[in-house]
């Protein structure tokens, strides 16, 4: 099974569409001529990008600003995929925070669980039926490689990653025979602002290339993932093996490790 073919009339959806892996997920979806909506809360940012690849690739390209944390605005969303053609969900937006659960800011943590999880699950219902009936549609959920661990001084985001993990990895099987995909991308460290707005810049040039993957790359191999119908795409070395670890290490061993080195990261 491979990607619905571009059409005038449907759209690929991309959240978090103004930098990063959702920057790149557009213009890689804008070079093979997929029509766009592309979703996040910076307006200007969005309409910079959207005007680039009008320009570039002669493609229809939609903006939609939300607030995904924001219950109401996220509804008012929700009916207006319910409304359109969506022959492509990209599950995108997210955000990590760091340190000791009860040190972080309560209502920041609670609208990180809405937007990495709940807005995930939302999106999701909200295209899935009409996908089905059209026996045609695709959905990426990112997820992340901590989603395959608990993480001390990570635990809320670990624990919503855990979550779009398994949510897309059920689909996907439950999705079979469908005509309809659904493809796990857990990303590892990658070149992006992810680490701006967590307040972990001081990590951004650790390891050097051998360590960090550009968000053009884990673009690229989502899509191509996503062609092929696969269950999940982990892009780097590094990133397979933190999934490796985090899977099959005895959490007896692993967990006093992720504190130590997750605490250090914490502002």
């Amino acid at each position: 099974m491979s990607l619905p073919i571009p059409l005038p009339s449907s759209r690929v959806v991309i959240t978090g569409a103004s930098s990063g892996i959702g920057e790149e997920l557009a213009k890689q979806f804008a070079l093979r001529g997929y029509s766009l909506v592309l979703v996040a809360r910076r307006v200007e940012k969005l309409e910079a990008l959207a005007n680039k690849l009008k320009a570039q690739y002669q493609i229809s390209v939609d903006l939609y600003p939300c607030d995904l944390g924001h219950r109401e605005a996220r509804t008012e969303f929700r009916h207006y995929l319910e409304n359109i053609d969506v022959a492509i969900l990209c599950n995108n937006a997210g955000f990590a925070t760091f340190g000791c659960l009860q040190d972080l800011d309560a209502d920041r943590e609670r609208e990180e669980v809405e937007v990495n999880a709940v807005a995930i699950h939302d999106l999701t219902l909200a295209v899935l039926l009409q996908m089905i009936k059209r026996k045609a549609g695709a959905i990426l959920i990112v997820g992340s490689t901590s989603g395959h661990q608990p993480t001390p001084a990570n635990a809320t985001y670990a624990a919503t990653k855990a979550f779009a993990n398994s949510f897309a990895e059920s689909l996907h099987s439950e999705l079979k025979g469908t005509g309809v995909s659904c493809t796990l991308l857990a990303p590892g460290p990658t070149k992006t602002g992810f680490n701006e707005v967590a307040g972990i810049t001081k990590i951004d040039d650790v390891g050097g290339s051998l360590i960090w993957v550009t968000a053009e790359r884990v673009a690229k191999e989502a899509i191509q993932g996503m062609d092929r119908n696969c269950r999940i795409v982990i892009p780097g070395f590094v990133a397979q093996a933190q999934t490796f670890g985090g899977r099959y290490t005895p959490r007896i061993i692993l967990l006093p490790i992720l504190k130590q080195v997750f605490s250090r990261l914490s502002p």
